[in-house]
């Protein structure tokens, strides 16, 4: 049986509010890691897609009912050494298409437990200070540029 890789070709969604109130799950595998949805492309999927896919899977919300906004650039970055065993032989990093979703206030949403611990909504400033992620955080600050 042939092992299925994941493709290096994610997106990343920052959920926010009109204010700048920005959506941080805690991830299941490494508590402690904050982050917004993250998830990589699946089959024949639109960055698009995947993002309205990862956004149901992570939160329970359907961004198809809210501003689902492409923000018209990608990170490429390496992929962490503990997950690289997720992808095929040889690659290394992974290029991410960043969205922005907005809802119109902070609302509860129902994370899947095998994916994140629990969800904190949080100032812009705040949100970027607290990821993991170097990319996630900028993606974060973006929006106070806005």
């Amino acid at each position: 049986m042939e092992q299925e890789y994941k493709r290096p070709v994610s997106v990343l969604v920052v959920i926010h509010t009109p204010h700048a109130q920005v959506l941080l799950l805690e991830r299941a595998d490494h508590p402690g890691w904050w982050q917004s949805v993250t998830g990589s492309q699946d089959g024949s999927e639109t960055p698009r897609q995947t993002a309205v896919r990862e956004v149901a899977e992570e939160t329970g919300l359907d961004a198809r009912c809210f501003q689902l906004d492409d923000w018209g650039y990608q990170n490429t970055y390496a992929i962490y050494p503990q997950w690289r065993h997720r992808y095929a032989p040889g690659i290394t990093e992974n290029t991410e298409h960043v969205f922005g979703l907005i809802l119109p206030e902070a609302l509860p949403v129902t994370v899947a437990p095998r994916e994140h611990l629990r969800y904190t909504w949080l100032a812009a400033e705040a949100a970027a200070a607290k990821c993991f992620s170097p990319s996630n955080a900028e993606a974060i600050k973006r929006l106070l540029e806005i």
